[in-house]
């Protein structure tokens, strides 16, 4: 409202001030010379630059007509309340962003999906990805549990199916995935999926809910080197760590004594859990083709490191290691 009558202002006491001098100028004697302030109405106009308060105490209804005074005042509100609208409707669209805006930057955040059979490493290539990228590491099982801590709605609704010993729902678990990707460390320094979504039904959802990524990244192994690495591998149950009996066993006789090996990592067992993973991550891929790396898992540590890198900066060429 303000900006609409410093418009009207702006607008209507010149014109009308021009449309006196007009319609008055025909009535007034030449020889009288009148003057209005400081100002000739008999000489030339093109140096005049009053201001409003010049002619403040102008009786305008008088000299014109109270009547066509209101006409003129109803017509330049009228327009000056279109010029008004149409800026406020230009400035309220906001700009489609360009491809070279759409690039991630070196100062965007990351948005990175890992997915690995049990046993491929993910574990440790997402350590080593948080460290070289600075992105938020994320599992659907850490997020939950905090969720759960934290009371939210969504950690409330996944306590009731957990205390009941029921699969927390994919609706359940997206809501707990969005509230935590919404969180200022995600937002700032960008995050990493540890092995979600795991079916296309949760991708299909994650996509719904606006949640997109960068970089899709696979770890490859054979089955038959993952079901070595599973069948072989031992958890210290006081301090949680986990050694292999091939490839890590531990130095201590002490630690090795009391190592424990899960009820489910055994040959039958591991066998079926890959063929439920190869049937669920061949849709997940087909949701991220055009962002999807496939990388060669069954080699050292370090180099698969390396190659998760390059893929990384490939798909994201602002990506900056440190």
């Amino acid at each position: 409202m303000m900006r609409s009558n410093s418009i009207n202002a702006a607008i209507t006491v010149p014109i009308l001030f021009s449309l006196l001098i007009c319609n008055t100028m025909a009535f007034v004697p030449h020889h009288i010379a009148p003057k209005w302030g400081n100002v000739n109405l008999y000489e030339s106009t093109d140096n005049i630059n009053p201001s409003v308060d010049d002619f403040a105490e102008v009786n305008l209804a008088q000299v014109l007509g109270l009547r066509r005074v209101k006409k003129m005042l109803r017509k330049y509100k009228r327009e000056s309340n279109s010029m008004v609208t149409t800026e406020v409707a230009v400035t309220a669209v906001p700009a489609s962003p360009s491809a070279a805006e759409s690039i991630n930057t070196a100062d965007s955040p990351l948005r990175v999906i890992i997915a690995g059979a049990p046993a491929s490493g993910k574990g440790t290539q997402c350590e080593i990805i948080k460290k070289n990228f600075d992105v938020v590491h994320l599992s659907t099982g850490d997020m939950l549990r905090a969720a759960v801590a934290a009371e939210t709605d969504v950690g409330k609704l996944a306590k009731e199916y957990m205390d009941a010993g029921k699969l927390v729902p994919d609706d359940v678990i997206i809501g707990v995935v969005k509230d935590r990707l919404a969180e200022e460390d995600c937002i700032k320094k960008g995050w990493l999926l540890d092995g979600f979504p795991r079916t296309s039904a949760q991708a299909d959802a994650l996509a719904e809910s606006g949640i997109s990524a960068d970089c899709f990244l696979f770890l490859n192994v054979p089955d038959n080197k993952l079901v070595e690495r599973v069948v072989g591998r031992r958890t210290d149950p006081e301090t949680g760590k986990i050694y292999h009996m091939t490839f890590s066993p531990p130095e201590d006789e002490e630690i090795l004594a009391r190592l424990e090996q899960r009820s489910d990592d055994t040959e039958e067992k591991v066998k079926v859990r890959l063929e439920q993973f190869h049937t669920n991550v061949e849709a997940v891929k087909g949701s991220y083709t055009d962002i999807a790396v496939e990388i060669e898992g069954d080699s050292k540590p370090e180099n698969v490191a390396e190659s998760i890198k390059k893929a990384i900066q490939q798909k994201i060429p602002g990506a900056a290691s440190k």
